[in-house]
């Protein structure tokens, strides 16, 4: 599934690697990875692999499942078309209250001690996710995991992940990825270390000179 995934997102340029010409984050970190999951649902093809994906995870993972919860705006699509696939119900978390109406934040029908899974894009630092779940979690929801369609693995995201006590499991990380760059001449084999040492110290930027 990673490898599949991996090729899915290199194709469709969903994620770039540039280590000789890095991205500079919002934060102003140097980054060599970009990656925008979203042009996951433009192509047919690659859309199909990854909700199938999702859906096969989350019956394997979390076959007590009673909803799926996608997070705003990202994960929201991905999470209607796996709940589509697996014939369960589907709501979507947003980052604040609305400011009418209701004043909503978790849209879609939430009973108290419904077993929930969260379904989000992109794992980082996992601050997102993790108020996602802790919305859900004041809701009432048990919220049984996180799935994903990639993460990079940085300690500070696994660190916060654990602290909260949110399992995720992604369809594919930066270690699959960069292997299947490296084997299909994406990158050269030596980037891989550059681009790990990025991952394992963002504030670090010695891996730019490399």
């Amino acid at each position: 599934m990673k490898e599949t995934i991996a090729k899915d997102l290199l194709k469709i340029k969903a994620v770039f690697l540039r280590p000789d010409e890095p991205f500079t984050w919002a934060s102003g970190i140097k980054s060599p990875i970009y990656c925008d999951n979203r042009l996951t649902l433009s192509d047919p093809d690659v859309r199909n692999d990854v909700e199938n994906s999702f859906a096969k995870l989350i019956k394997e993972k979390y076959p007590e499942a009673e909803a799926l919860m996608g997070t705003s705006t990202a994960g929201i699509a991905h999470a209607a078309i796996s709940a589509h696939l697996l014939g369960l119900p589907m709501g979507y978390v947003r980052s604040s209250n609305k400011d009418h109406g209701r004043q909503n934040r978790i849209e879609g029908r939430l009973e108290k001690g419904e077993k929930v899974v969260v379904v989000e894009d992109l794992i980082s630092t996992g601050g997102s996710v993790i108020d996602v779940v802790e919305a859900l979690r004041e809701a009432g929801a048990e919220v049984l995991g996180v799935v994903s369609i990639f993460t990079y693995g940085m300690k500070k995201g696994l660190d916060r992940l654990a602290a909260a006590n949110v399992e995720n499991t992604s369809l594919c990380d930066l270690d699959a990825l960069l292997k299947v760059a490296a084997e299909s001449g994406y990158i050269r084999p030596e980037d891989e270390e550059r681009i790990l040492a990025f991952r394992n110290d963002p504030s670090d930027e010695s891996w730019i000179k490399a």
